[in-house]
């Protein structure tokens, strides 16, 4: 037989190397899956569907790429895992034909204040490798353009042990670094207004500190009153410029109080590094309040905001400094980065100008690498991360995509698709768990859970091609094809919210009255200046309620009853029927049990294994005393009000014994906002996105407002879910408030009464108003790519 017979032959048999074609899983059980089996074809895209709650990240996130991740943390040393996070075996039976997952979230980025778009992508290394080879005057190596580094030097004797005898000798050393001295990289600095901190009328023993966290009696607070640096009986205000001096700006110094070493340091420098020092997002609300009060943040004069020293500012290339490269829109700056002809350093270039050429790509060209990390959106940060994934030479890898339109313009969907498509046709796996219809047209396999969240979901409904979907009666399919109608008539307003001469960001002067009285629709691209417009422009003091994307900050502790305020009316409710103190019904108070001190759960550390946590066996749990729960109201004890349903509690507090007015407004609200569902004892953790933003959405509805500003409502909801957002929204209204939305979704905005649309794109080629009025208008007139879509939307 020939060779090429023999090939031939042997062509004929699929080698079993191709036979991995699917990622098996079975008996999925982590949250809310119920014994979940399911096969997803490799190499192909697949959306997962469901209302919100339904267990699609659960299936996606928590069992598929938490165990990949697992499995490859695994594959290092003992000592490299004890650095690594270590996540728990997921809750599966049999997880098959894994392949590496990386994960693109939407978890917001970096709470330092000193990470931006630039620092978080490599875009901000090659720079400055870039000034360092080709800026004149040359200042020195990359270091010398980061922020991030200070500028040293010392200089001292050290001991050499050289040939069997030893040597003292002289070494100095100097690193050159680009942070401002000023600022310390911050690019503003705050000056603390000193009222806020301290009542100058008081002596220490009186409290004159006002300072979250510095309690009388405290250690924060004997620290100053026994240090002996001064008299903690005498008012502030008759303190020596000596005493003064101690008390608000003393270096460190070593002490000992109570018979306790302790470091004693000046009041302002001890608020600068405990507080100042950390991300306003990251703070907790009573001491973000304290520092919204107390400290104002102004540009640095010595950088003017750009971080970096003169020197490295000094150093340009072709008249462009490394701070004017940082605060270009990135579209220029790839524009500029292609016109540089330098030979020595052409690998550097390519890259740059890729990366660069990646943002544009993916409608991020708006963007500046000086922007803070902090500031993006969800959405936006998710696109971010994908940057780095963008022209990889990575194949057979599986991709997890959480909901990557968030935040995006129909117009630019449409650019998504294409990235999704492309990554998949490169031969990887392209998990997506997603709503928006535009995005589960184009998947190969579609996967949807259901039929119900929290408790009635976690099963597979359907799984199959879209056609499929659409005729398989599931809520998904009936609801794929809905399309909100314009409305017949609209609202009149009752007055206007004025704004005038708006320059915030990229808003080019814009002048808008927004109406009061009735649903306002604000649209536009992304990075159109929408929520500059709204969050950065609403004058203040005109009674605004405002929901934003951030993160809902919380414990594995924390759930849906002490998020609301939920618990308190419930302790008091429960302390007055049974004539006891309402902290014997908190779990993280006196009615903790003491074995687990309320938790529920038993964590045991392992080191470099995932961690173990198993029901408490003493409460079984409950979190609380066994004592605590022999007193009951309405029948039931604390932990079986807190396992109950929103809707079961709402009931339950509503009338009878039990009634009690304050918890049963609460749990309307949560009602309203499609959360009946939710067990109100729920940890927080558990929650998906969009129960997280309507839980949000729930505790602000309670304020004290006339004007309702909500950000991207729709975000992480299902399709069914939309119609009952838009009746919330209408009862608002209704009840007289007036409500502002920016949105991307068609149905809210052909649902407005007011269209309010910028552009006419991104960055600088936005920030104006394009449109103001009716959404029958906006589609009649079809002057902007918003109208374009809506009309297309409607099937007008």
């Amino acid at each position: 037989m020939s060779m090429a017979t023999r090939t031939g032959t042997q062509s004929s048999v699929p080698h079993v190397a191709d036979s991995h074609g699917l990622i098996r899983v079975h008996g999925a059980r982590e949250n809310n899956l119920k014994d979940v089996s399911i096969e997803i074809p490799k190499r192909r895209l697949t959306v997962f569907t469901g209302v919100s709650g339904s267990g699609k990240s659960s299936l996606v996130f928590d069992t598929i790429a938490a165990e990949s991740q697992r499995l490859i943390n695994e594959t290092y040393s003992a000592f490299v895992q004890g650095f690594m996070p270590t996540p728990a075996r997921p809750e599966v039976d049999v997880l098959d034909g894994l392949t590496t997952v990386i994960t693109v979230d939407q978890q917001r980025m970096g709470g330092d204040p000193r990470s931006t778009v630039g620092t978080a992508t490599d875009a901000n290394a090659m720079l400055r490798i870039l000034f360092s080879r080709l800026g004149t005057p040359h200042i020195g190596s990359p270091k010398a353009f980061s922020f991030n580094v200070a500028s040293v030097s010392g200089a001292g004797a050290v001991t050499l042990e050289r040939a069997g005898q030893t040597v003292k000798e002289r070494r100095s050393f100097s690193i050159t670094g680009g942070m401002c001295p000023r600022c310390e990289g911050r690019g503003t600095v705050t000056d603390l207004d000193l009222a806020q901190i301290f009542d100058e009328s008081k002596s220490l023993n009186e409290g004159a500190i006002t300072v979250p966290g510095y309690k009388s009696g405290g250690w924060n607070y004997r620290l100053y009153t026994e240090s002996g640096f001064y008299d903690p009986d005498k008012p502030i205000r008759d303190y020596t410029k000596r005493e003064l001096h101690d008390f608000l700006h003393r270096e460190p110094t070593r002490m000992k109080i109570a018979g306790i070493n302790m470091t004693y340091e000046g009041l302002i420098p001890r608020i600068e590094k405990s507080m100042l020092s950390k991300d306003k997002g990251a703070m907790q609300p009573h001491i973000r309040e304290f520092v919204d009060r107390a400290v104002t943040f102004t540009t640095c004069p010595d950088c003017e905001g750009t971080r970096l020293t003169e020197a490295a500012r000094s150093s340009k290339i072709e008249g462009v400094s490394i701070a004017d490269a940082c605060a270009m829109q990135i579209s220029d700056l790839a524009a500029w980065v292609r016109g540089l002809r330098e030979p020595s350093v052409a690998p550097l270039l390519a890259k740059l100008q890729h990366t660069l050429d990646s943002f544009v790509e993916i409608g991020l060209g708006y963007l500046a690498l000086e922007r803070p990390a902090g500031t993006l959106s969800g959405g936006e940060a998710q696109r971010v991360k994908m940057i780095r994934h963008l022209g990889s030479s990575l194949t057979d890898v599986t991709y997890v995509f959480d909901e990557p339109t968030t935040g995006l313009h129909p117009h630019d969907i449409q650019r998504m698709n294409g990235l999704l498509l492309r990554l998949r046709d490169k031969g990887n796996t392209v998990l997506v768990v997603e709503h928006k219809p535009e995005v589960i047209a184009i998947a190969d396999h579609v996967v949807d859970l259901g039929p119900g969240a929290g408790t009635a979901g976690g099963t597979i409904c359907f799984e199959g091609t879209i056609e499929g979907l659409r005729s398989a009666g599931t809520l998904t399919g009936r609801h794929l094809d809905d399309r909100a109608c314009l409305k017949e008539t609209v609202r009149t307003p009752t007055g206007a919210l004025e704004i005038r001469a708006a320059t915030m960001h990229n808003l080019q002067g814009v002048d808008v009255d927004i109406p009061l009285g009735v649903l306002t629709v604000i649209t536009g691209v992304a990075g159109s200046g929408k929520s500059s417009l709204v969050h950065g422009s609403i004058p203040a003091g005109a009674g605004v309620v405002s929901v934003d994307q951030g993160a809902i900050r919380g414990s594995r502790r924390s759930n849906p009853a002490t998020y609301t305020g939920l618990l308190d009316p419930i302790r008091k409710a429960f302390a007055k029927a049974c004539g006891v103190k309402p902290a014997l019904f908190s779990a993280n108070s006196e009615g903790a049990c003491p074995t687990c001190n309320g938790a529920g759960v038993v964590y045991t550390d392992l080191a470099m294994m995932a961690g173990v946590a198993t029901t408490c066996e003493d409460c079984e749990g409950k979190r609380y005393q066994a004592s605590v729960l022999d007193y009951h109201l309405g029948g039931r004890d604390i932990s079986e009000v807190l396992a109950m349903s929103v809707t079961e509690a709402e009931e339950f507090f509503g009338a009878g014994e039990a009634h009690t007015p304050a918890a049963h407004r609460i749990l309307q609200r949560l009602a309203d906002v499609g959360l009946g569902y939710l067990s109100i004892g729920q940890p927080l953790t558990t929650l998906s996105g969009g129960e997280r933003q309507r839980l949000k959405l729930a505790t602000h509805m309670a304020a004290k407002g006339g004007v309702y500003v909500l950000d991207e409502p729709t975000a992480g909801l299902h399709l069914a879910d939309v119609e009952h957002l838009l009746g919330l929204l209408d009862r608002l209204v209704d009840s007289g408030k007036s409500v502002i939305v920016v949105e991307h979704h068609q149905a809210v905005m052909a649902h407005a009464d007011w269209i309010i649309d910028l552009g006419p794109g991104a960055g600088h080629d936005g920030g104006r108003i394009v449109f103001e009025g009716t959404p029958a208008d906006l589609v009649a007139a079809r002057s902007t790519l918003t109208g374009e879509h809506l009309g297309a939307y409607i099937g007008a």
